[in-house]
Parts: C-alpha cells; structure tokens; sequence
C-alpha cells in the first residue's frame, strides 16, 4: 500500500432506512444457483463537480465522473439479468455484459486512487452512495473514497462470482448427453474462485485498515468483517469442489487425494459460517446466504465422510470396518440433512432452482446411496442425524492448501501525475 495513508477523518455518514420507490433492485426469482452472489450493491450517481472542480483540472473531474456514471449505469441494468440467467439469451448476453462491467470496474479504479494517494484530504470531499443488500438499512452515504475503493472491490469480486455462476451451469450437449459442465470452464473456474479471494482478502487486510474504527463500526452489514471473509472463504471452498470433481473423474487421483480435498472443504465451509455467526444478516439475501454456507458444509461433510469410509474399509480389521460403516453412516445423513437445507435455501426469496447435478454432488448422490444400502445392512448400522458427531470417527485435519490469488493495486492513473493539479496536499 505504498503512497497511501490513513487518515484521521472519519468523513460524513448517512445510512437510509428506506428510500421512496426503491426496491433495492431485488429480483423475485434468481435462477439456476451453482455459487451463490448475495446481491450486489448498486452505486448512486455522484456529483464530483461541485466538491472538486475548484482543486481539480476538469479532464479529471470528468474522467471520474464518467467512469462512476458508466458503472452505474451498468449495475442498474445488470441487476434484474440475475433473475433471467436460466434462459440461454440471457446466458450469453449476460456473460458479456459481466465482462464489461468487470473491466468498466477496472477502468475505474486507478483513477479512483487519486482521491486517496498519500493520504490527500481531497478523500473526504465526495459523498459516495451505494444500495445495500444484506444490510438493514437500505443505502449508504460516506463521504471517504476508501468507503468507494472497499464498494468497488466488493462489487468486482461479485461480479467475478456471478461469471463462475455462469460458467458452471451444466449445458445439454449436441450429442443427447445428460447436462455437464466442459473441463474448461472447471478450469477457468477454479482461477476465477482464487481470484475473488484474493479481492476480497486484500479488502480485508489492506483497505478495512484504511479506516478510522468509529466509521469502520458504522459500514453495512455487506462490508464487514465477517462478510468479507465469508464470501472469501465460500470462493476457495467452491474452488475446492470443483477440484474434487476432476480429482473424482481421474483415473490418476488416489482415494488419498479425494479424501483431502473433501476435508478442506469442510473447514473452508465451516470457516466461512463461523464468520457469519451473531452478523445481523436476516433479510432475504443474508437469510440465503446463511443457508448456502450451511448447505455447502453439510454437502462437503458428506463427502469427507464417504471417502474417510472407503480408506478405513481398506483396513482389513474388525474395527476399522465398524469405523468405516460409522462414517458411511454419517455421509449418508449429512447428504440427507443437506438435500433438506438445499429445499429451504431456494424457497428462501429470491426463490432460485437447482441446476441438474454434476460433478461431486452427482457422484456422490448415486454412490453414497447405493454403498449405504449394500453395507449399512450388513453392518446393522443405524443412527439419528443428531447424533452423527457422537458416533462418526473424527475426519483428518489437513492444511489448507487453496490460498487468495496475491493482488496489489493497480499504479494511480497518470492524470494524476500532471504538474497542473492543484488539489490538497497531505
């Protein structure tokens, strides 16, 4: 964060609990879930002008104001697009029009900086206003451009989120196939998830700091702490599953491996709740997040399970058999559990729909079953979901081996290195 300081001003705050005809762009219905977005802010329009045209040469005022203008513009109409992702004209316009509001995103961010290189006062004299999402209150009013630059890295990282959404709704082939998702778009995939953790890690290490504690407190809901890490923690678990399903579909890949990858998963998604625990998130998108975490971590529960099973089946003993039914047993009710939490999580507003199953989860929801069936039976086997973490055998606890893409912050644009900038000076 070399040439940026914080500063002492806490700048100007307006939370709004309603605003009269604003309906905070939510759409009713969102479509075909794989990785779930929690809403994305919505900038206001803003008047640099008036608050800088006396310490800025116009190109710059301009340059800002059209850029932020562009944005707005472009989350405004990209809003209702998450309710129509399901039909296919959707998919394809919609995937390029993620893109450009990613790059306008991009664009827009270096000159943004200007506003707060070495610390300058200039910071404090534009209002930035965002729609909120998972917060209470319905829109935010700071008058500080690290409240602008942390919004701006939110709403890159839910956009990139969106663009894996996309990528990861299976297509019905050419050939009759059932649904499936291309190897390529896993791999792609899986960049675009490291990614979004490295946005929002950096958010969370380098720009929340950037912030006096007393506004630091005052930020939605959707900024927090909590939040942040969270959705960081969801994308390196996501990354994760779908590692898991190319680990599932190799020929190469150990039982060893499988098992791994299914219990990091579980600590990402156990992770990932325990930073939403006690945030006042209750509204509709807060209330679908809760339940996605917890979907994901029963479903990754079940996996951890299933393969811990197989490995201690290998064990020629009487005892390893008994453990290696006890957590055949627990696969099969956290997969039960999570098939129940997956109803509650799309009936939840915005109501939203399963995709067909792919990758682990359609392995695992025809192998889990049917080794049940055959096993538990001859084991006598039975037990209470409530009771599963009394009898299950402890999972392996391995490292964490997904980490956030490294990112640094682009150089400020060179319209701010003019010798005719007269602006405040730290």
């Amino acid at each position: 964060m070399d040439g940026y300081s914080q500063s002492k001003d806490m700048g100007c705050l307006v939370s709004t609990a309603k605003a009269p005809g604003n309906n905070r762009s939510r759409p009713e219905k969102i479509g075909n879930v794989f990785v779930y977005v929690p809403g994305r802010r919505i900038p206001r329009q803003v008047d640099f002008s008036q608050p800088l045209s006396a310490c800025l040469p116009r190109k710059i005022v301009e340059r800002l104001s059209d850029l932020r203008s562009r944005i707005v513009v472009m989350a405004s109409q990209e809003a209702p697009l998450i309710a129509i992702i399901r039909r296919k004209s959707a998919t394809q316009d919609g995937g390029s029009t993620l893109a450009d509001l990613q790059q306008a995103l991009e664009d827009y961010l270096p000159v943004l900086l200007g506003l707060v290189k070495d610390g300058s006062q200039l910071q404090h004299k534009v209002q930035f206003d965002w729609i909120n999402q998972e917060d209470k209150t319905m829109e935010t009013a700071i008058s500080n451009a690290w409240y602008e630059v942390l919004s701006v890295f939110h709403l890159m990282a839910m956009v990139l989120l969106s663009m894996a959404n996309f990528m990861l709704l299976p297509r019905t082939s050419i050939d009759g196939y059932p649904p499936t998702v291309c190897d390529e778009n896993k791999r792609v995939s899986v960049d675009i998830f490291l990614k979004v953790a490295g946005y929002l890690d950096f958010a969370v290490q380098q720009l929340l700091p950037q912030f006096p504690t007393e506004l630091r407190a005052q930020l939605p809901v959707d900024l927090s702490e909590g939040v942040l890490k969270a959705l960081c923690l969801q994308a390196l678990g996501q990354a994760a599953e779908i590692q898991l399903g190319m680990a599932i579909d190799s020929t190469k890949a150990t039982l060893a491996v499988k098992r791994r990858l299914a219990c990091e998963m579980v600590k990402y998604w156990q992770q990932a709740q325990d930073n939403l625990t006690n945030l006042p998130i209750t509204n509709g998108w807060g209330e679908k997040h809760h339940l996605f975490i917890k979907w994901k971590r029963l479903e990754a529960k079940a996996a951890a399970y299933y393969f811990h099973s197989l490995i201690l089946d290998e064990v020629n003993t009487e005892k390893s058999h008994g453990l290696a039914a006890a957590a055949l047993q627990a696969a099969s009710d956290y997969l039960k559990e999570s098939k129940k939490v997956v109803e509650a999580f799309h009936a939840c507003p915005p109501t939203s729909s399963n995709p067909p199953l792919w990758g682990t989860m359609k392995y695992l929801s025809e192998k889990i079953p049917k080794d049940a069936s055959s096993k538990l039976q001859i084991n006598h086997v039975t037990q209470s979901y409530d009771r599963i973490g009394e009898t299950a055998p402890t999972l392996p606890d391995f490292a964490l081996a997904l980490k956030p893409d490294d990112y640094q912050l682009p150089p400020v644009d060179g319209s701010w290195n003019e010798d005719e900038i007269n602006g405040e000076k730290p």
